[in-house]
């Protein structure tokens, strides 16, 4: 890779040369066929990847505009979204519904746990809700949802599923088709972002629908959005030569080039090589004295937020690491300052997160700490190379 640092936080992550290569190709206009063409192949490799039998959008904008068009498309003003959160953004889906009058309620799990899935039950049983939002690998806690006890709950109480899978999709399970324990127990919506396991430039908000939430879409009829509102943009993604607004045409490139390399890499093995690297990362790290938020249990494949041990100055440390090259990310909200976050996900290799390991355990020794490096790097590798082939 030409990075000159290694950007091990949760988003967006490294960039491998071909996508590069192909975000520098040049630009053409937004209706030329052969852009269209490239579009076009962009779109059925999103299908694929998430197994839909729907429709799939990719658009300029953020992880946060694929929250808004899932929720505006599916939900309408006055009716009701249960939030299941396992963390900041989790939560953030409580004020984009009351942004668009959709009335909210929520079920929270303390930071760094799963949600209580009895709790989900209860609140199911006694309201009837449009749709409830599940996100994956929450960015905050590194907590990652329980996918095959919550879906069939959900189903069970005739509500949507939409799947915040931003930081879980393309290396996570995020299967469509899938039935969760029970028939037509399945996802109905996922949103993602370009910028984190799919390993591309962030800039593209990406959101897939099922035939149930197209069905949903239909009976709402007119919604508050325009940019967001998935009928603006179905004829394009069926024909990328027609306008609605203009596309990133660089960054649909550099897409094209992540979908190839996820698909070539092949999803199943993409989801060991994530799992076998989360739990590589955390079990080096604990050498250090190092907890997890999340225990191994319930914690995300991609990303980690790792508590200090007593004494360990955080502005110090995240500093110290980036002098050396070695770019993580801060903990949010009650935990800032208590904790570091580090991503493992999209084109990260078994050599950077070995590397990292390292700076690691030199930082903390010149911190004043003691710790046995080669200790953790030796851990860190029994667990990647043993599990993720």
């Amino acid at each position: 890779m030409r990075n000159e640092e290694m950007l091990l936080i949760p988003g967006p992550t490294p960039v491998v040369d071909s996508i590069y290569d192909a975000l520098a190709q040049e630009t053409r206009s937004h209706t030329d066929a052969r852009f269209a063409a490239i579009f076009r192949e962009a779109l059925e490799r999103t299908k694929e990847m998430l197994k839909t039998d729907g429709e799939v959008f990719v658009v300029s904008g953020s992880g946060t505009l694929a929250m808004e068009m899932a929720i505006i498309n599916t939900v309408a003003p006055g009716e009701k979204i249960l939030v299941i959160s396992q963390g900041y953004f989790g939560d953030r889906f409580i004020k984009l519904g009351q942004a668009f009058g959709v009335l909210v309620d929520v079920v929270q799990s303390e930071w760094g746990k799963q949600v209580d899935p009895i709790e989900v039950e209860k609140q199911l049983a006694g309201t009837q809700y449009k749709a409830v939002t599940i996100t994956h690998a929450d960015t905050s806690t590194g907590v990652a949802a329980d996918l095959e006890v919550l879906v069939p709950i959900i189903k069970q109480h005739g509500a949507l599923v939409i799947l915040d899978g931003v930081c879980a999709t393309a290396a996570m399970e995020e299967d469509m088709s899938k039935e969760y324990g029970e028939a037509n127990a399945k996802i109905d919506v996922i949103l993602t972002g370009s910028q984190k396991a799919i390993g591309v430039p962030p800039g593209l908000a990406i959101v897939a629908f099922n035939q149930t939430a197209l069905a949903a879409r239909e009976k709402l009829g007119q919604v508050p959005g325009y940019y967001t509102d998935i009928y603006n943009w179905i004829p394009i993604m069926h024909d990328p030569q027609k306008y609605f607004a203009t596309p990133p045409v660089n960054l649909v490139y550099a897409y094209n080039e992540g979908m190839r390399l996820v698909l070539e890499e092949g999803m199943e093995k993409r989801y060991k090589r994530h799992t076998a690297y989360g739990k590589a990362v955390r079990a080096a790290l604990a050498v250090y004295g190092m907890k997890a938020l999340a225990e191994e249990t319930a914690a995300a494949a991609t990303l980690s937020c790792i508590l200090y041990p007593e004494g360990l100055d955080d502005v110090g440390f995240r500093a110290a690491l980036a002098q050396k090259g070695l770019i993580v990310a801060g903990a949010l909200a009650h935990l800032a300052g208590k904790a570091f976050r580090i991503g493992h996900m999209g084109n990260t290799t078994e050599e950077m997160l070995e590397r990292a390991i390292v700076l690691i355990g030199e930082t903390m020794n010149e911190q004043g700490f003691s710790v046995d490096f080669s200790k953790a790097v030796d851990v860190f590798k029994g667990i990647a190379t043993a599990q993720a082939f």
